[in-house]
């Protein structure tokens, strides 16, 4: 057997080398996940909830402001436009500055601008602190799947973003009830209830900035780890396949058609995500629901997401697959939402919700694994950074289209067929990414 591998101290004989290596392995990521994942998945959840609590928002707030449902879908889905514009730019000086300093200023800087949205006064200064609010958090979420890309190996990397991502379903888990209960403090010290709900579920995001401190930037700068443990880890990461891929700027990167396929891939499999999820608390509470009822039936749907997004990146990482996890969520994706539409029980309505819940969430750690697989090497930080900033796309335009179909129809039974369709198009697109990749390959070969 080879041993050059294997870290000094660890190369005795095959039975017991073998085992050594397993516990290196082991005893490295678990340390890792202990160093990172608590912190990690916390400001996720926090960044989570300031970015969908208007939802709940809506409840009261749309009547004071006068919204109406497009000018609510407008407001809402502009958050990811000032996403999209600043996350290139901010996830680059990510790479410059190092991931402890500059995720550390998003989320002070976010938590700040999402307390302020109490102070909007109408559906201009909506639209404004919506758009500011995005500016603020973009390059958060490419920061983070970047991150992972420097401290998780391939093997490890779907559980890893899998996990990270919880904080995503759990933010809904947790803070429907309390965005609910938060309605309730309507006229004290003044404040209407989703004033104060801005403020309490922004601030939190200020001081988790500052804990943000204790990340490290590099395997290389982890003194926490001991020196076989950095190398075991510097060996797996350099002994990943590099792609080519030599973009090196904005416009380049625009232009690479990975980047142009990932980032339609990437709006195709999550504009049932935001779509619904900006507007899942009205639709919940036109059963006649009060909105602390509201609060907490919303919240069951994301009890099964929670789940799903654990178990779909174990199956992906299990199987070494990163396709059919992706396809097959999707695809219940359209399936749910479908059924949600044409189901006629208010009961197995509500059910449809939960499985489209179970779907949206459990491909999310086998399709970012793949969109951070793609691009390893150099550009990394720019092309990851520009597929979810065109795919972030996705939350600017389906919330609009559903409050403008709302608004036209009365109802959103139409609405939510489009988020069906756009789903099931994204399930066909991660089929088709094998044959894509052979056929970019071969383009490069000639």
């Amino acid at each position: 057997m080879d041993t050059r591998a294997i870290p000094a101290g660890l190369a005795v004989q095959d039975g017991p080398r073998s085992d050594g290596v397993t516990d290196l392995k082991r005893d490295t990521i678990r340390l890792i996940n202990r160093r990172f994942m608590p912190i990690l998945v916390i400001a996720y959840m926090v960044s989570f909830i300031d970015r969908v609590n208007v939802g709940f928002a809506a409840l009261t707030a749309n009547r004071e402001l006068g919204l109406s449902a497009t000018a609510y879908g407008w407001g809402a889905g502009i958050f990811f436009l000032g996403y999209f514009l600043f996350e290139y730019p901010s996830n680059v000086m990510m790479g410059r500055v190092g991931a402890r300093i500059w995720l550390s200023r998003i989320m002070i800087t976010w938590g700040f601008i999402s307390a302020g949205m109490a102070l909007v006064t109408g559906p201009v200064s909506f639209c404004i602190a919506r758009f500011l609010l995005g500016v603020a958090e973009a390059g958060f979420f490419p920061g983070l799947l970047l991150f992972a890309s420097l401290w998780y190996p391939k093997a490890y990397r779907a559980r890893c973003i899998g996990i990270m991502l919880v904080g995503m379903a759990v933010s809904s888990l947790v803070g429907a009830p309390i965005s609910g209960l938060l309605l309730g403090l309507d006229g004290w010290l003044g404040l209407s209830g989703w004033q104060w709900m801005y403020i309490l579920e922004g601030l939190p995001a200020v001081v988790l900035g500052v804990l943000l401190f204790v990340l490290t930037d590099t395997p290389d700068k982890a003194e926490w780890l001991s020196r076989e443990q950095r190398d075991w880890l510097r060996r797996t990461l350099a002994a990943e396949p590099v792609r080519a891929h030599a973009a090196r700027n904005v416009w380049a990167t625009i232009r690479d058609p990975r980047v142009l396929f990932y980032a339609l891939l990437f709006f195709n499999v999550t504009t049932a995500s935001y779509g619904l999820s900006l507007w899942l608390p009205q639709i919940i509470k036109a059963a006649g629901l009060t909105n602390a009822q509201t609060g907490f039936v919303t919240a069951i749907p994301y009890a099964f997401g929670t789940l799903a997004m654990v178990l779909g990146g174990w199956w992906s990482d299990r199987h070494a697959d990163r396709i059919v996890p992706t396809a097959a969520m999707t695809f219940l994706v359209a399936a749910g939402l479908t059924a949600s539409v044409w189901l006629a029980q208010p009961l197995a309505q509500f059910a449809a919700i939960c499985v489209v819940m179970i779907g949206i969430y459990g491909l999310k750690g086998p399709s970012l694994a793949l969109y951070t697989e793609s691009f390893p090497g150099p550009a990394a930080a720019g092309s990851i950074a520009m597929v979810t900033a065109l795919g972030n796309l996705s939350g600017f335009l389906p919330p609009y289209l559903v409050g403008w179909i709302k608004d036209a129809t009365g109802h959103f039974t139409y609405g939510l067929l489009f988020l069906a369709g756009v789903a099931f198009l994204g399930g066909v697109q991660a089929l088709l990414a094998p044959a894509f990749e052979r056929r970019v390959a071969a383009a490069a070969a000639r």
